[in-house]
């Protein structure tokens, strides 16, 4: 195993993946950019709280057959002390891959670890988390896509499921389910409610109650944590250029936050035409992409309604606003929400009634070190 210090190793580590889909049309070539800024000290704030290694695994010859990262985050709290693997892109050889993952277990034990979960991120869980199984089309940005027989890989070697990744996704102009109607309509007579379309220029308030729905909804399920208003106006900026009003909505009660929903379009769909470079060339082709070019697919980021007002058909209320608005645009024909883990029923049952589809599933797996210890599932939130 190499470790990756020099830029020409950081340039064979791209090329591993380059060379392991060569023949795949679905592959859509991540930015380079994306994928170095996750080993970057300056650029990841999580070597703040932790510490990544990778490396690449030659042939003998000289040839790289397999690449893949091992990474601390003292954050990432689990029953027992738990690494992470990612970034891993192997030649259908089971050898090859269990010589990587006895690597990084031995790395990982020498810093205390008791388990490795993969292929993860070192980093939030909206990228590069889980491993493909079904769905195998052009990936989202920033999702994981891997060929078929990584499943065995990992198996094989002993990994077992931790948690399913579940994606679910539905055609703009698709009908939605009546339910959805007719709780819309008892909340629509209701002057205390409205929704509202964001709109960039006024991010600062967006920001501001973004991260109080979002604080209130989310913050502790599934590991999440608590965001920082100035973290949300950060991430609001950088969204900008690419941000599309008419797809994100806020809902309020007498002027209150309540609710949430975050979409994005498919930057993918735009980035697959950059092959992985985004220098001044390719942010002036985005421009231009995004000015006259088709994006046919919206992505669901953040969906979030605060526990006080659950169960009262705000769901409905937010997608009917949101979609009246959005099919009227004509400007996308599919939908696909980010993934939902199989640890949360409450939203897969949301998702599932606005008459989705599962459109891909990924998995996180875990292997234990101690090979005789119970082995447990993420537990339900």
């Amino acid at each position: 195993m190499h470790e990756v210090k020099t830029e020409a190793d950081k340039k064979a580590f791209l090329q591993v993946a380059i060379d392991i889909y060569k023949n795949d049309s679905n592959w859509i070539r991540p930015l380079d950019k994306d994928i170095e800024e996750v080993f970057n000290t300056e650029k990841n704030k999580f070597f703040k709280r932790g510490e990544c290694t990778r490396w690449l695994l030659d042939d003998g010859n000289g040839k790289y057959i397999g690449r893949i990262a091992a990474f601390v985050n003292k954050q990432y709290k689990q029953s027992q002390p738990t690494g992470g693997i990612g970034f891993f892109e192997c030649i259908n050889e089971q050898g090859t891959a269990n010589f990587m993952f006895d690597h990084c277990k031995k790395w990982l034990e020498e810093r205390g670890m008791e388990a490795m979960d993969g292929p993860i991120n070192f980093g939030e869980r909206d990228k590069w988390w889980g491993l493909l199984k079904e769905g195998y089309y052009s990936p989202l940005y920033c999702m994981n896509y891997n060929p078929p027989y990584y499943v065995n890989l990992f198996e094989n070697y002993g990994f077992k499921v931790y948690f399913n990744q579940i994606c679910f996704g539905m055609k703009v102009m698709g009908p939605l389910n009546e339910k959805f109607v007719q709780r819309h309509k008892i909340i629509a007579a209701d002057p205390n409610y409205k929704a509202v379309m964001m709109k960039k220029d006024n991010l600062i308030k967006f920001a501001k109650d973004f991260t109080y729905v979002y604080n209130k909804a989310w913050a502790g399920h599934g590991g999440g944590k608590t965001l920082e208003e100035k973290t949300v106006i950060k991430m609001f900026k950088t969204m900008k250029p690419v941000m599309d009003e008419h797809i994100s909505w806020f809902v309020y009660y007498k002027d209150e936050p309540i609710a949430l929903w975050l979409n994005l379009p498919d930057l993918n769909q735009y980035f697959k035409q950059m092959d992985g470079q985004f220098g001044l060339l390719q942010k002036l082709k985005l421009l231009y992409l995004k000015t006259f070019g088709k994006c046919p697919r919206f992505v669901g980021l953040v969906f979030g309604v605060i526990p006080e007002f659950q169960g009262k058909g705000i769901d409905a209320f937010i997608i009917i606003e949101g979609a009246t608005v959005i099919r009227s645009k004509g400007r996308y024909e599919d939908y696909e929400m980010q993934w939902i883990g199989d640890f949360n029923p409450k939203m897969i049952n949301i998702s599932e009634s606005l008459g989705t589809h599962r459109s891909r599933s990924l998995s996180t797996y875990r292997f234990l070190f101690d090979r005789n210890k119970e082995f447990v599932r993420h537990p339900v939130v």
